[in-house]
């Protein structure tokens, strides 16, 4: 170990920005809610946050990582949100 867990905890405590507050954002957003995040995004919380939200999808399956356990899933995804836009 290199003693460095108690400084990150501490990071966390101390972290005052409201990293999950609703942003209010206007460009267009695309959720899609894995399971195993560390946030789980309710689509009532999506929509207040990204008033232009375009695309909502809750998974089933559990990847913290989508991206580089599900690689196939994670491209789906974004295929799917974007394409209204194309």
């Amino acid at each position: 170990m290199t003693n460095t867990g108690i400084s990150s905890g501490r990071l966390c405590w101390e972290n005052t920005l409201g990293i999950f507050d609703v942003k209010s954002a206007t460009v267009p957003a695309a959720i899609s809610a894995f399971p195993g995040e560390l946030y789980q995004a309710p689509r009532s919380w999506a929509e207040q946050a990204y008033p232009n939200l375009i695309y909502f999808n809750e998974l089933d399956r559990d990847n913290y990582l989508a991206a580089w356990q599900e690689p196939d899933l994670f491209t789906s995804e974004i295929r799917a949100a974007f394409r209204s836009l194309s």
